[in-house]
Protein backbone atom coordinates (compact mmCIF):
# COMPACT_ATOMS: atom_id res chain seq x y z
CA UNK A 1 0.00 0.00 0.00
CA UNK A 2 1.14 3.26 -0.65
CA UNK A 3 1.81 6.34 1.96
CA UNK A 4 -0.19 9.18 1.43
CA UNK A 5 0.81 11.20 3.54
CA UNK A 6 3.83 12.12 1.53
CA UNK A 7 3.86 15.87 0.56
CA UNK A 8 4.06 16.52 -3.56
CA UNK A 9 7.41 18.69 -2.91
CA UNK A 10 8.32 15.60 -1.25
CA UNK A 11 7.55 13.03 -3.46
CA UNK A 12 8.86 15.52 -6.51
CA UNK A 13 12.07 15.63 -4.64
CA UNK A 14 12.13 11.90 -4.50
CA UNK A 15 10.97 11.15 -8.24
CA UNK A 16 14.25 13.44 -9.39
CA UNK A 17 16.85 11.67 -7.52
CA UNK A 18 14.99 8.06 -8.81
CA UNK A 19 15.52 9.38 -12.33
CA UNK A 20 18.77 10.67 -11.81
CA UNK A 21 19.94 7.57 -10.42
CA UNK A 22 18.32 5.71 -13.47
CA UNK A 23 20.40 8.23 -15.55
CA UNK A 24 23.39 7.71 -13.32
CA UNK A 25 23.34 3.63 -13.76
CA UNK A 26 22.11 3.43 -17.14
CA UNK A 27 25.45 5.48 -18.07
CA UNK A 28 27.92 4.13 -15.87
CA UNK A 29 27.11 0.79 -17.05
CA UNK A 30 27.83 1.19 -20.74
CA UNK A 31 31.50 1.11 -19.60
CA UNK A 32 31.39 -2.99 -19.53
CA UNK A 33 29.88 -2.77 -23.09
CA UNK A 34 32.42 -4.81 -25.24
CA UNK A 35 34.65 -1.89 -26.80
CA UNK A 36 32.89 1.20 -25.26
CA UNK A 37 36.28 2.49 -23.46
CA UNK A 38 37.77 2.36 -26.96
CA UNK A 39 35.68 3.77 -28.83
CA UNK A 40 35.88 6.90 -25.94
CA UNK A 41 38.95 6.34 -26.26
CA UNK A 42 39.00 7.48 -30.10
CA UNK A 43 37.22 10.86 -28.89
CA UNK A 44 33.62 9.89 -30.77
CA UNK A 45 30.82 8.22 -29.27
CA UNK A 46 28.34 6.90 -31.57
CA UNK A 47 29.72 8.89 -34.55
CA UNK A 48 29.96 12.06 -32.40
CA UNK A 49 32.82 13.98 -31.89
CA UNK A 50 33.75 14.38 -28.02
CA UNK A 51 34.34 18.18 -27.50
CA UNK A 52 34.59 20.80 -24.50
CA UNK A 53 31.74 22.06 -25.60
CA UNK A 54 29.64 19.24 -25.43
CA UNK A 55 30.83 17.98 -21.99
CA UNK A 56 29.86 22.07 -21.02
CA UNK A 57 26.46 21.15 -22.37
CA UNK A 58 26.43 17.63 -20.98
CA UNK A 59 27.02 18.74 -17.83
CA UNK A 60 24.40 21.39 -17.90
CA UNK A 61 21.98 19.13 -18.64
CA UNK A 62 22.71 16.30 -16.14
CA UNK A 63 22.87 19.33 -13.89
CA UNK A 64 18.74 19.82 -14.30
CA UNK A 65 17.71 16.82 -12.29
CA UNK A 66 20.26 18.17 -9.78
CA UNK A 67 19.16 20.70 -8.89
CA UNK A 68 15.74 20.15 -9.45
CA UNK A 69 16.14 17.49 -6.35
CA UNK A 70 16.55 20.81 -4.54
CA UNK A 71 14.65 23.05 -5.92
CA UNK A 72 11.29 20.83 -5.73
CA UNK A 73 11.94 21.23 -1.87
CA UNK A 74 12.13 25.36 -1.60
CA UNK A 75 10.24 26.76 -4.16
CA UNK A 76 6.71 27.85 -3.79
CA UNK A 77 3.85 26.00 -5.37
CA UNK A 78 3.85 28.09 -8.22
CA UNK A 79 6.99 28.51 -9.42
CA UNK A 80 7.80 24.55 -8.36
CA UNK A 81 5.16 23.98 -11.05
CA UNK A 82 6.63 25.51 -13.77
CA UNK A 83 9.91 24.81 -12.89
CA UNK A 84 9.18 20.85 -12.65
CA UNK A 85 7.42 21.48 -16.14
CA UNK A 86 9.94 22.95 -17.81
CA UNK A 87 12.90 20.68 -16.60
CA UNK A 88 10.94 17.48 -17.45
CA UNK A 89 10.77 18.73 -21.05
CA UNK A 90 14.22 19.53 -21.01
CA UNK A 91 14.52 16.28 -19.54
CA UNK A 92 13.01 14.08 -22.16
CA UNK A 93 14.39 15.84 -24.99
CA UNK A 94 17.51 14.98 -24.23
CA UNK A 95 16.45 11.52 -23.65
CA UNK A 96 14.90 11.50 -27.35
CA UNK A 97 18.40 12.54 -28.33
CA UNK A 98 19.51 8.99 -26.90
CA UNK A 99 16.81 7.44 -28.77
CA UNK A 100 18.54 6.27 -32.52
CA UNK A 101 21.21 4.73 -30.69
CA UNK A 102 19.34 2.57 -28.18
CA UNK A 103 19.69 -0.53 -27.10
CA UNK A 104 17.49 -3.26 -25.27
CA UNK A 105 18.95 -1.93 -22.04
CA UNK A 106 18.88 1.73 -22.73
CA UNK A 107 15.11 1.14 -24.02
CA UNK A 108 14.35 0.08 -20.81
CA UNK A 109 15.84 2.57 -18.44
CA UNK A 110 14.70 5.51 -20.93
CA UNK A 111 10.60 4.04 -20.05
CA UNK A 112 11.16 3.88 -16.55
CA UNK A 113 13.22 7.60 -16.45
CA UNK A 114 9.95 8.94 -19.07
CA UNK A 115 7.59 7.30 -16.73
CA UNK A 116 9.29 9.08 -13.48
CA UNK A 117 9.41 12.70 -15.68
CA UNK A 118 5.26 11.59 -16.20
CA UNK A 119 4.30 11.41 -12.98
CA UNK A 120 6.25 14.26 -12.32
CA UNK A 121 4.48 16.21 -14.96
CA UNK A 122 0.98 15.39 -13.25
CA UNK A 123 2.41 15.99 -9.59
CA UNK A 124 3.24 19.63 -10.53
CA UNK A 125 0.62 20.31 -12.56
CA UNK A 126 -1.65 19.74 -9.05
CA UNK A 127 0.31 22.12 -7.12
CA UNK A 128 -1.79 25.02 -5.95
CA UNK A 129 -0.95 28.18 -7.24
CA UNK A 130 -1.99 31.27 -5.34
CA UNK A 131 -4.31 32.29 -7.76
CA UNK A 132 -6.30 29.53 -7.33
CA UNK A 133 -6.04 29.49 -3.96
CA UNK A 134 -7.43 33.10 -4.34
CA UNK A 135 -10.19 32.11 -6.60
CA UNK A 136 -11.20 29.17 -4.43
CA UNK A 137 -11.71 31.64 -1.30
CA UNK A 138 -13.70 34.31 -2.97
CA UNK A 139 -15.86 31.54 -4.09
CA UNK A 140 -16.79 30.16 -0.53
Amino acid sequence: MLKNKISPQTLLSTLWVFVLLNIIFRDLHQFVKSGFIEEIMTGFVNGIKITDELMLLGGFLAEIPILMVLLTRILDDKANKWANIIAGIITLAVFATGIPSLDIDDAFHIAIETAAILWIFRIAWKLPTHDNINNTESHA
